[in-house]
């Protein structure tokens, strides 16, 4: 049986792997994150990775797992380190060092406030998906969601992230200290701003002096993150374990493109990371809509229309020559129009550049992944987009399949036997589904009618309900001929 991989054990790893480039020893944590799941192991944590090589410090993250304790339990006997795998043209595997601690905040609630609380926490990033942040369909905070009522009521003892954050801060201003700088790294546009916005209105239900502070005080950076990175699966973990010689409980793998466009505002120091290849701008917007429309926008497009063609992971659906040629349709003459440059920064060159990673082959991105939580994605990756070229007088017939082809994977995902629908809405969402008969224009006002699903104007706009019933009807019975009919139409 093979030993774990651990700082005891490092000095065993083969030197076709790499190490961690400092003295993992000297490092003080410096950053906190909660949600060390694969995204922020493969890209994040890489980048702190990478400045502690650079220029050593204490930059050190203590990983917080917000509900489940696998990322604990995996990480914490491995003293926190994992290889991270680069799949491209060749394999590439290195061994992570940046993660010092991890804590589960359920069982360890006072561990996590004291680190949040620290003097050397300086800040704060956070990868919980959209839903992690308790927000409602405008954005703001929803005072009414089960998780913030519970810590309104005994906000010492917190289970939400926002929770824990305002709780960290009262601590924080009653020490003296700085506020931490929070950086969140989920796909919401503004993720910086909703956040602080969140925080600010949490702590005015207990403390208005707090939350006047916290205004005043924070820092709340917007950010956009990019890398493709594929659930850790079974092939991965031998590979990982032969080339180290050792067992890693929970290895991680990604393409080789990363990206990760930060807000310079910081309120309490940061480490060089424009030296190690993140971008730092006054504005992340305009990189922002780009990622979200261009590249999530297509990429639940592959999930819902490729799994009703019988695909399992991108790389398989963007070998099915009609689907690729209508998501490369898609991105030219529906999604383009939609997005303004950013200074410098070709469009069209980023557009190839993603069908590109899509056809990776080393890379295994299950489309099933990517289809989760729909109900929060499909806004701000087609929804807005669709609202964009209605404003401006289009069509959106196309931009309407991809939508129709979800409400199609919801009924398929309502049947007897099925794989169980990961979606903070799922009652909801499978209840109605069970409910449609086949006829277009019914299930789909169902669909509508539901209420936080679909921006209230657009669901009430007469020509975006017509043209998702004629995209619905166009997918007949979400079987693939009948896809392929409509990719046809749609090309």
């Amino acid at each position: 049986m093979l030993q774990r991989l651990s700082d005891a054990t490092l000095g065993r790893v083969p030197a076709s792997v790499g190490l961690p480039a400092y003295d993992r020893s000297k490092t003080g944590v410096g950053i906190v994150h909660f949600g060390p799941g694969a995204f922020h192991r493969a890209h994040q944590a890489f980048y702190v990775d990478e400045v502690l090589g650079r220029e050593g410090g204490d930059w050190a993250i203590c990983a917080v797992a917000p509900n489940n304790p696998t990322a604990r339990d995996a990480l914490a006997p491995q003293d926190g380190l994992y290889t991270l795998a680069s799949l491209g043209a060749e394999v590439g595997l290195r061994v992570i060092g940046s993660i010092r601690e991890v804590l589960h905040a359920p069982t360890e609630t006072e561990a996590v406030l004291a680190r949040l609380a620290a003097p050397g926490t300086r800040i704060v990033t956070s990868t919980v998906t959209e839903k992690g942040y308790c927000l409602d369909a405008s954005g703001a905070l929803d005072l009414s969601h089960p998780a913030i009522r519970q810590d309104l009521a005994n906000p010492r003892q917190p289970a939400s992230l926002v929770g824990h954050l305002v709780e960290g801060l009262r601590r924080r201003r009653a020490a003296g200290l700085a506020p931490f700088t929070v950086v969140s790294c989920d796909n919401l546009p503004r993720n910086g701003r909703k956040v602080g916005a969140a925080l600010v209105a949490f702590a005015a239900e207990l403390d208005p002096d707090l939350s006047a502070w916290i205004e005043g005080e924070g820092a709340f950076p917007n950010t956009m993150v990019d890398s493709i990175t594929p659930a850790t699966d079974d092939a991965l973990r031998t590979r990982v374990d032969g080339a180290l010689g050792l067992h890693d409980a929970w290895p991680i793998q990604r393409e080789p493109f990363t990206q990760w466009v930060v807000e310079d505002w910081f309120r309490d120091g940061r480490p060089d990371l424009a030296a190690v290849g993140v971008e730092l701008t006054s504005d992340v917007a305009a990189f922002d809509r780009a990622k979200l429309r261009l590249l999530n926008g297509p990429h639940s497009t592959l999930a819902y229309l490729g799994l009703l063609l019988g695909r399992e992971t991108v790389a398989e659906a963007m070998a099915d020559e009609a689907l690729a040629r209508f998501v490369a349709t898609l991105m030219e003459r529906d999604i383009l129009p939609t997005v303004p440059p950013p200074p410098g920064f070709d469009l069209r060159a980023y557009g190839q550049a993603i069908l590109e990673r899509f056809r990776n082959p080393g890379i295994r991105h299950l489309l099933s992944q990517i289809a989760w939580d729909g109900s929060q994605k499909l806004p701000v990756r087609l929804l807005g987009t669709v609202a964009d070229r209605l404003a401006a007088g289009a069509e959106i017939g196309r931009l309407c399949l991809p939508v129709a082809g979800w409400l199609h994977f919801l009924r398929t995902r309502a049947r007897p036997g099925q794989p169980a629908l990961v979606d903070p809405l799922a009652d909801k969402l499978l209840e109605a589904a069970r409910a449609c008969g086949g006829e277009p224009v019914a299930d789909v006002a169902r669909f509508l009618s539901l209420p936080g699903l679909f921006p209230a104007d657009l669901a009430a706009d007469p020509r975006f309900r017509e043209a998702l019933a004629q995209a619905y009807a166009g997918l007949g019975d979400g079987s693939p001929g009948a896809v392929r009919q409509a990719l046809a139409v749609g090309d």
